[in-house]
């Protein structure tokens, strides 16, 4: 069965550090499926994260990443879906527990408030960390 991708948008705020993570993605074999936005035209990132978010929901991507501004709004919206974890994440830490207590299945990034190394850290240690179960399935099992 082939590997579902990880689907990757951002508004205008976050768009060279999506840029900079879809070029991450590759270099580690991971299907990409970039939903926008291509120019510095100002877009609106609820729509960005709906559409992430409905990528994730209708199977067409096993998880996502998020980039605007600060991480903050983009992951508000995406986080307005049913089935959606959207973890605003600014350091390794977070995106670790993000997996292991939360199973998160999209991270949000700030283009403005994390620098692009600590990023592309974040992205890895998301996509390489598993969701631990446990004690923190019924909790992840009311959030809906």
């Amino acid at each position: 069965m082939a590997q579902r991708p990880i689907a990757i948008a951002s508004d205008h705020a976050g768009l060279d550090l999506k840029k900079l993570l879809v070029e991450e993605l590759a270099a580690m074999g991971e299907p990409v499926v970039d939903l926008g936005t291509s120019g510095p035209e100002s877009v609106d990132y609820p729509d960005i994260g709906d559409a992430l978010a409905r990528a994730i929901i209708e199977g067409k991507a096993a998880r996502g990443v998020l980039v605007c501004g600060t991480g903050i709004g983009i992951s508000i919206a995406a986080n307005r879906h049913k089935g959606i974890r959207a973890a605003h994440c600014r350091d390794t830490t977070d995106a670790r527990f993000a997996r292991l207590h939360n199973d998160a299945n999209v991270i949000a990034l700030g283009a403005r408030t994390t620098g692009s190394e600590v990023a592309k850290d974040c992205l890895r240690v998301f996509l390489n960390t598993g969701f631990e179960g446990g004690r923190h399935q019924r909790r992840v099992d009311k959030l809906g």
